[in-house]
């Protein structure tokens, strides 16, 4: 069998998002592979990696407002893997409670600026919390 051999420095990674419009002929030389976002159970074990001491309770409520601000229509910048290991790692820190975590009151998520990175994201979030309170 004959095969190409290519030193690994020929192999580079390149970390595309919609937002960023590639040129024809470059995309044309790319291989695309996609990943699937994590679910709930696969996001848990990732956190264990990061977080092994986080209590059950905690990253119950942690994963569930954040896959559902993930659902919230509108957001152009959804949180990724990554904040949400930030977002933990802070709500550990300063030790918030699973209460405040969905408090149902305020309907504002506690340091979200964690998890949004786009203005236009947070101002969506406020806009909604306000509508909720509203509503009641």
């Amino acid at each position: 069998m004959i095969g190409l051999l290519l030193p690994l420095s020929y192999f580079k990674s390149l970390n595309y998002t919609r937002s960023t419009a590639m040129p024809d002929a470059f995309l044309r030389r790319c291989f695309f592979h996609y990943i699937k976002f994590p679910t709930k159970v696969e996001m848990e074990q990732i956190i264990a990696v990061h977080h092994p001491d986080v209590k059950k309770e905690l990253l119950t409520h942690t994963l569930e407002v954040f896959f559902n601000l993930r659902d919230i229509q509108g957001i152009k910048k959804k949180p990724s893997t990554s904040e949400l290991i930030d977002w933990l790692k802070l709500l550990v820190a300063d030790d918030v409670a699973q209460d405040i975590l969905i408090n149902k009151k305020t309907d504002i998520i506690p340091l979200f600026g964690a998890l949004l990175k786009n203005e236009q994201d947070v101002s969506l979030l406020e806009k909604l919390a306000f509508i909720s309170r509203r509503n009641r």
